[in-house]
């Protein structure tokens, strides 16, 4: 078994057997029922060594037998599938707006799920709100504590699995260091369930790749608005040297007072925007020449009020001044996927964060900027989707992740 005192999710350095397990149960997961004589047809496992696995998976309650008509013959059973009441276990994604909790079956079968706003204080305050909604998931599920096979905490911010730290990217946060694997023990001594912690992007690129996506993709990215990007290559996660590996912007010194003289004008669409691209900030610049719009009087009046889903339901709605926001932020994102096309070259990028709730508008936006700035090659070959698990992409993802250390270890 791999060392995991850091509590970090597993992305790489698994053994054999773990990655045969990993293999086996998804064949199971995914194709299910299926026989032992099919799962080793392809994994092109023998017979023998599948049986040992799949009796093993049996006995440790991961794994059903599911019998053929009984009224043919009474014949021993002899298809498999995934036992979903084996286990349960929690995915939390703590974001950059919200917190979110799922507590799903082995099945990634959600059974509930809560969410809150996130708290504006500092990381203890985050980590004792996401606990607390820990518990009251846990509690409502009315699984027994012992089920529970894990909890995963997908978390926004740039992680250093060397100096054991996440740090925060928001500038109205302060850009402030924590250490995950307080957040990881505090997690692990409240609830006595191994605890692992992940970053956000790379728990929504596993969640959509494990749940929404084709088996046979290899390669692709998740999009989490402007903030980060998730990366599977060759149907692994990749992590990078320090596990921040993902950041799609630049750390710009937007005050002018940078030692570094850069073009300010040619950097624009590598600039933090935010997970709303900026379009907030830029309808209020607009509203606050006199300019009118339906975004306003979905805010209620209030200009503070305004957020992203005001925007949303105004373009939806005909609002020019909302359809022209997002068909521009569409094109901003569209310029950094169209870079990243061109660096991984990707079967799938998949749009999420909240962003892809704009529906056609943003993507048709994205892929227009991909046909103009991305090669040929790469572009001809790839799908820009929306996000198919929304606002749970990363709890699902984190869930998922669980999943695996823990089909990895049977």
């Amino acid at each position: 078994m791999v060392d995991r005192k850091d509590g970090l999710f597993r992305y790489k350095s698994m053994t054999d057997r773990e990655r045969k397990n990993l293999m086996i149960m998804d064949i199971i997961r995914r194709s299910g029922p299926v026989s032992r004589t099919e799962i080793s047809r392809i994994t092109e496992i023998n017979i023998v060594t599948i049986s040992n696995y799949i009796n093993h998976y049996i006995e440790k309650g991961f794994v059903v037998e599911k019998g053929l008509d009984i009224s043919t013959g009474g014949r021993k059973p002899t298809l498999l599938e995934l036992n979903d009441r084996g286990g349960y276990v929690v995915g939390v994604d703590i974001g950059p707006r919200d917190i979110r909790v799922v507590f799903t079956d082995l099945g990634v079968n959600v059974v509930t799920k809560k969410s809150i706003e996130r708290p504006r204080g500092d990381m203890e305050e985050v980590t004792n709100s996401s606990l607390n909604l820990v518990q009251k998931v846990i509690d409502e599920s009315k699984v027994e504590k012992e089920k529970i096979r894990g909890i995963g905490l997908g978390i926004s911010g740039i992680i250093d699995d060397i100096a054991g730290t996440v740090r925060d990217t928001n500038n109205r946060r302060g850009k402030t260091s924590s250490s995950y694997a307080t957040l990881r023990m505090e997690a692990e001594k409240k609830f006595n369930i191994d605890a692992f912690v992940g970053n956000d992007a790379t728990c929504a690129a596993y969640g959509e790749k494990r749940l929404t996506i084709e088996a046979d993709v290899e390669n692709m990215l998740y999009i989490y608005s402007d903030v980060g990007c998730g990366i599977i290559i060759k149907g692994e996660i990749y992590s990078g040297a320090g596990g921040s590996a993902g950041e799609i912007q630049l750390a710009i010194d937007q005050t002018g007072k940078g030692d570094l003289p850069l073009p300010s004008d040619e950097l624009y669409y590598l600039r933090p925007l935010g997970v709303d691209l900026g379009m907030v900030q830029e309808a209020k610049n607009i509203i606050s020449k006199g300019i009118g719009t339906k975004i306003l009087e979905l805010a209620k009046g209030q200009m503070d009020g305004i957020a992203l889903e005001h925007i949303i339901k105004a373009a939806h709605e005909g609002d020019k001044i909302a359809t022209d926001l997002i068909e521009t932020a569409g094109i901003g994102l569209g310029t950094r996927v169209a870079y990243l096309i061109n660096l991984f070259n990707p079967e799938v990028v998949i749009i999420g964060g909240g962003i892809e709730r704009s529906g056609e508008l943003i993507l048709e936006s994205i892929k227009k900027a991909v046909r103009k700035l991305a090669f040929e090659e790469p572009a001809s070959r790839v799908r820009i989707l929306p996000s198919g698990l929304g606002e749970d992409a990363v709890s699902l993802g984190a869930a998922c992740l669980v999943l695996r250390e823990v089909f990895a270890d049977i």
